[in-house]
């Protein structure tokens, strides 16, 4: 794709922001719940296109038209609920790895809840693709493929509680394990699991940011995130501690949501992360760390959401820092969901807000930022479970 100079400059100027104007166009109306969105190309035209792991299908929509494919039909006898895509062997298109057997309530049986597989395209032409079952713990929620220290892509799988724990108590904490992925892809014994990290509990989210020739995570849980640097085959985990800002009036209880940014200008990758709290909870929180002390400074910047559920960091409106998008499912106590934008125009100035998507048009389940039309500028798609559809928010907002 080209992106043409003037509209690079988009993302770096230091002009005060103009009105965000984002233009909704509706890819599908039909969905079941929507659970997980991938960006990726699918065909190996060299244009992302969306993916989606819906309840009972996994499915893609081509770009530009936007046509419906079935990558695969229920994969178990509960719902699907994540999805992985990334070109891994280097040939032009997604490889996918999905989540399924949704059963939050059953950390027990594996058998009973959660599954992982690699799904295998066809040789040729259209159909579902091949389901290969991986080893997995119960209440599997999210997973990406991710580069380790080798810069070698590895398949995370993070569950959402820990094996044996009732209603989010328990004394085990969730195991999360990666998958480095074998010569042999659609053998289901090449593939091993090696565990990451079991200290967190309630784990909803995770993100990755590229660190040398790996990527680092941030893994959300219950007691606040942990690290995850790459380091030779694999990575090395901390977990840091937080400490709020003077004047940050709500309780520290938990990340649901988490990313990397917002960034911008002179800022370090990794010194800020966005994170909505708690589990499903109503607070958009900025993490900053003091370069001077390395501590993590909290502050709350909303708290006006109703199970927020998708967060997103990137450049959208021509700022030095990225902007911060959020959304929710369910009505707020002015009885509104959707998604909203959060931009700061300098240094220790309030941040503002501004609705992407209002109305009660998107209840968004997940979103995802991707420059779909080759235009140099992120775009916002979204997914929504009661509003049971995809759209695209395609960013025309003027640059500064």
């Amino acid at each position: 794709m080209k992106h043409p100079a003037a509209l690079l400059l988009f993302a770096l100027s230091s002009a005060a922001a103009a009105e965000p104007r984002f233009e909704p166009q509706v890819v599908d109306a039909a969905i079941g719940i929507g659970y997980g969105l991938a960006i990726g190309d699918v065909d190996g035209d060299a244009k992302p296109d969306i993916l989606l792991a819906d309840a009972k299908e996994i499915v893609w929509y081509q770009n530009p038209a936007w046509k419906k494919h079935r990558i695969a039909g229920s994969l178990t006898k509960r719902d699907h609920v994540c999805i992985a895509a990334r070109d891994v062997d280097g040939d032009g298109k997604v490889e996918v790895a999905v989540g399924a057997q949704w059963n939050p309530g059953e950390t027990s049986n594996e058998a009973e809840s959660g599954a992982v597989f690699y799904l295998q395209r066809p040789a040729a032409g259209e159909g579902d693709w091949t389901a290969v079952a991986l080893p997995h713990e119960p209440t599997v929620h999210r997973m990406g493929w991710v580069k380790n220290g080798a810069g070698k892509p590895s398949l995370v799988v993070v569950p959402l509680h820990g094996r044996g724990n009732k209603n989010g108590a328990g004394e085990n904490g969730v195991r999360i394990h990666t998958f480095a992925v074998p010569a042999q892809p659609a053998d289901p014994a090449a593939w091993k699991p090696q565990l990451l990290t079991d200290r967190l509990h309630i784990t909803h989210n995770f993100d990755l940011q590229a660190m040398g020739q790996g990527e680092a995570m941030v893994i959300a849980g219950r007691e606040g995130f942990a690290e995850a640097r790459p380091l030779g085959d694999g990575w090395e985990t901390a977990h840091p501690s937080l400490t709020d800002r003077p004047g940050t009036a709500v309780p520290f209880a938990g990340i649901g949501e988490i990313r990397f940014g917002p960034v911008g200008g002179d800022m370090a990758p990794g010194s800020a992360i966005a994170a909505i709290e708690p589990f499903h909870g109503p607070h958009l929180a900025l993490y900053e760390k003091d370069q001077a002390t390395r501590e993590w400074k909290r502050q709350v910047l909303d708290s006006t959401m109703n199970q927020g559920h998708a967060l997103a960091c990137g450049h959208l409106l021509g700022l030095r820092r990225q902007q911060i998008i959020a959304g929710w499912r369910e009505p707020n106590a002015d009885g509104a969901f959707g998604i909203r934008i959060h931009w700061q125009e300098k240094a220790d100035e309030p941040w503002q807000k501004a609705w992407i998507a209002s109305g009660n048009s998107m209840a968004c389940e997940d979103l995802k930022l991707a420059d779909l039309d080759g235009d140099g500028r992120l775009d916002i798609i979204a997914s929504g479970r009661s509003t049971k559809n995809v759209v695209i928010y395609w960013n025309r907002t003027p640059a500064p």
